[in-house]
């Protein structure tokens, strides 16, 4: 594979960590650079206490730059919501690049309203919302419709990881 660029946002705190390690080892395993994004480029911690010092801040985001956007999740996702900066990414992101979300993250894309009658899964806790955005919630552990991958949690990270490193790899 020729080097595919990936963007994987992070929350401040909380994200998950499994949701965020499996998917970077399978696609830098693969030959894709992953650059890390976040609110800060502080120190973030994971749920299960994984440190990782983001590369930039999601204000210094060229969507451009990337061939996938995909959203990490964790309860500390909640923050991006109503991020405008990170629902412009998404919308931005959606229109050209693969964009995938993994566990509550989906959220953001159905806030963004980028899932609005597409295919999609989400972490349990979060259906209704997603539902209520216009997407058709599948329940499946890990969802592609055109060119936007979402998964429903930890279980699911190596399948989303494989299914985003495919997705780049046809582009």
């Amino acid at each position: 594979m020729q080097s595919k660029k990936v963007l994987m946002i992070i929350a401040p705190k909380n994200f998950r960590d499994e949701e965020y390690l499996r998917p970077r080892k399978i696609l830098e395993n693969a030959g894709a650079s992953v650059t890390v994004a976040s609110a800060t480029t502080a120190e973030v911690t994971g749920m299960l206490g994984l440190k990782v010092k983001p590369d930039l801040r999601l204000t210094d985001v060229k969507v451009d730059d990337y061939d996938a956007v995909v959203f990490i999740g964790g309860g500390g996702a909640s923050a991006y919501y109503d991020d405008q900066t990170a629902l412009s990414i998404a919308k931005k992101a959606a229109g050209s690049k693969i964009v995938g979300a993994i566990c509550i993250a989906p959220q953001i894309l159905a806030n963004a309203g980028v899932l609005q009658g597409k295919k999609a899964t989400v972490f349990a806790s979060q259906i209704e919302s997603l539902k209520a955005k216009g997407a058709n919630f599948t329940g499946a552990g890990v969802e592609r419709d055109g060119n936007i991958i979402t998964a429903d949690g930890p279980g699911s990270a190596g399948e989303f990881g494989d299914a985003i490193l495919n997705a780049i790899t046809e582009q």
